[in-house]
């Protein structure tokens, strides 16, 4: 006997009243909190609950009684499936707006962080076509969306190519225009699927892990590179030459492309690490530019995914950083080391720590490439390598300058950053919630006094935020 499938309740005449964590909206039900997703402050909507618990609901918009004066018409046709940009329907003034009380919300509640006032966000000149990167799963698993089960349709062609659904690890959503990115990155990739359609290529099965076509990532740069890495898993003669076909064919239809490649991947996951990138035509990297510095872009390299607002957020860097040219600077999480690139023409040295070796190797190269002699790059884990031996070896820096993952920094980093007492600590983050709990150890020796967020993402809810510490005078 079937289980009975538990009915949700419908509230109907919702106002919607806040924007909450992850991109969705809330409202209140009877003092009940209820989250939405692709809703916005002022609708009036029917709600149908769809999970319930103790202290509170996730629930859809089934039905709109009023709009927002705020709701704008979203622009991509894939809005609401793929779970990316789930902002499109926000005013983006209104967006930026949120984006700063996020901001604040995290470093007083979390922090618990004494603010001096904070400087207005710095909003994206571009909102649409703003990455210089995305990503694109090919899979043998389509998701259909309501509309197109509903209609009962029998789809003969099953392979996609596009992004993961949310919560559904082995399915992809078709997508046939993406405005993250230049068109390029729907040309190029809608001319690879129809090609492969046509000689009857296989779409990988996660499952399984069988199938040629893995992966699409391209790439694109303000000096004019242009990036296309194609992955697959080859097994035997026939698919070697299925590779070859569609490399020479990629190669012929979009000559713009500056760095062709491609990587046979037989492990369980997309990730480049431990595989080699081989070059089908062009070379092996593009370049970006930022104030007359060159930075080589590799397969495997990373870049902030933006551009111009990475420049907007490296000129804050080094603007409350302070410098006069006198300076020893650690530059902790530091990448490539484009930050500590950018400020080395202002300070005495600088030092960069990193956890990724490739990362480092590529630091050191764009410091040959850019005539800079005053960088150090060291690989390692961070509460490994920065310890107070380090310190004393290296000398006490007068600025840190830290852009830790979302996960934050670890409490022996934290540790050796209040035993190297630098004047000055200037924090980048990705994640307000982790770097106010971080703020909040270095309170007690550290004031903050300067916040600036930066908004790098439009039609999200993510929010880079910089903080600059003084330190405090205990002596």
């Amino acid at each position: 006997m079937s289980r009975k499938k538990k009915e949700f309740p419908v509230f109907e005449k919702v106002t919607i009243a806040e924007v909450a964590a992850e991109g969705k909206a809330l409202t209140k039900v009877n003092d009940f909190v209820v989250f939405v997703p692709y809703a916005v402050p002022g609708d009036i909507v029917d709600l149908r609950v769809t999970r319930m618990k103790h202290h509170y609901a996730e629930a859809e918009a089934i039905k709109f009684h009023a709009y927002s004066p705020n709701r704008v018409k979203p622009f991509c046709t894939h809005f609401g499936i793929c779970g990316g940009c789930k902002w499109q329907c926000l005013d983006y003034r209104e967006q930026i707006k949120y984006k700063q009380r996020q901001v604040v919300d995290n470093l007083t509640r979390i922090g618990k962080i004494e603010l001096p006032e904070i400087s207005p966000i710095i909003g994206s000149e571009k909102i649409i076509a703003y990455r210089n990167k995305l990503e694109f799963t090919f899979s043998h698993k389509r998701w259909l969306t309501r509309e197109e089960i509903a209609q009962d349709v029998k789809y003969e062609q099953m392979n996609a190519v596009g992004f993961h659904i949310p919560e559904a690890f082995d399915k992809v959503l078709a997508i046939d225009k993406c405005w993250l990115q230049d068109d390029i990155n729907n040309q190029i990739r809608n001319a690879i699927r129809d090609f492969a359609y046509e000689h009857a290529y296989t779409f990988f099965n996660l499952k399984t892990q069988e199938g040629l076509l893995r992966n699409l990532m391209i790439r694109t740069s303000a000096t004019g590179g242009l990036m296309a890495l194609i992955q697959f898993k080859i097994t035997n003669a026939a698919e070697e030459a299925q590779k070859n076909d569609l490399l020479k064919y990629v190669a012929e239809k979009f000559p713009q492309i500056t760095s062709l490649l491609y990587v046979n991947n037989d492990k369980h996951n997309d990730t480049l690490e431990g595989l080699e990138v081989k070059v089908f035509r062009g070379e092996d990297h593009i370049f970006e530019e930022m104030e007359g510095l060159r930075f080589k872009v590799g397969p495997k390299s990373f870049y902030q995914t933006n551009s111009e607002q990475a420049y907007r957020l490296y000129k804050v860097v080094r603007n409350l950083a302070g410098l006069t040219g006198g300076e020893l600077v650690y530059d902790l999480y530091t990448g490539t080391g484009t930050i500590a690139h950018f400020i080395s023409r202002q300070a005495k040295k600088v030092i960069g720590i990193e956890y990724v070796p490739e990362a480092i190797e590529d630091a050191k190269v764009n410091a040959a490439i850019n005539g800079i002699g005053n960088t150090l790059f060291l690989a390692g884990d961070m509460k490994d390598i920065l310890t107070q031996d380090f310190i004393d070896g290296y000398g006490h820096p007068d600025v840190i300058i830290t852009d830790p993952p979302r996960a934050g920094m670890h409490p022996d980093v934290i540790g050796t950053m209040l035993f190297a007492r630098p004047e000055r600590i200037v924090y980048v983050s990705c994640n307000p919630a982790t770097q106010a709990r971080d703020l909040s150890l270095l309170d007690a020796n550290y004031k903050v006094t300067a916040v600036q967020p930066v908004d790098m993402f439009p039609h999200t809810q993510h929010v880079e935020n910089v903080v600059l510490l003084e330190k405090r005078n205990h002596d």
